[in-house]
């Protein structure tokens, strides 16, 4: 995204510089145009499954698979400004739908999409930033670890982080950080963990108790 420029696209399109400002009138504008295209490779059928951590789950990995054709996307916008594109309007309309039918509160609802969403987008910022890292220093990402083992050795035998020697000193050939494993696995303890809560067992504590039928929470004090 750093490299994308106005004057850069009109050199690869073979115009004038200023002749792009015509059908964009700025870069974020353009950005804009970009991420609605790239949400808009991937919808969903009618076949869709029925159940809704099925749907859920297809949701997920519909967009963990277009940040990871299109890693420059998760940089566009941020959780608590997203991107107002029609696209990725479809892929949060999908996730709400899925969990509209079961009775809870809209605070609760939204606040569910939002908490997946972020677990999708907040994996995907990494793709963009890893692959800039390795333009920036040449280094892939294990030759940049295996330049910090001193620094790490030293703090595992420091003696004062004793739970993370532990489990690091576990580590036969090192950790394999992978985002995809990473991905799946925060997808299925969210959930796991949410189920209760869309399926109507026991409360979890802290959650909001705005389900049908239950007592609306106190305003404001």
């Amino acid at each position: 995204m750093p490299a994308l420029t106005m004057r850069g696209v009109a050199a690869r399109l073979g115009v004038a510089a200023m002749s792009t400002y015509r059908y964009v009138p700025s870069k974020e504008d353009l950005v804009l145009h970009m991420a609605d295209a790239a949400f808009g490779e991937a919808s969903y059928g009618a076949d869709a499954p029925g159940d809704w951590r099925a749907r859920v789950e297809l949701g997920a990995r519909t967009l963990w698979g277009l940040y990871r054709k299109h890693p420059w996307l998760a940089q566009t916008g941020s959780l608590t400004r997203p991107l107002p594109v029609h696209n990725l309007m479809v892929h949060g309309k999908w996730v709400l739908s899925a969990l509209d039918a079961h009775g809870l509160g809209p605070t609760t609802l939204f606040g569910i999409h939002v908490l997946l969403y972020s677990h999708v987008q907040g994996l995907a910022v990494h793709l963009e930033r890893e692959a800039h890292a390795q333009a920036a220093t040449g280094q892939t990402e294990d030759e940049w670890m295996d330049g910090r083992t001193p620094v790490l050795r030293e703090l595992v035998e420091s003696g004062r982080f004793p739970a993370f020697a532990k489990v690091v000193g576990a580590f036969e050939h090192g950790y394999d950080l992978r985002l995809d494993a990473l991905f799946e696995l925060g997808l299925k303890t969210l959930l796991d963990g949410l189920t209760p809560l869309v399926e109507g067992r026991p409360a979890i504590a802290g959650c909001e108790g705005t389900r049908s039928g239950s007592r609306p929470s106190p305003g404001p004090r």
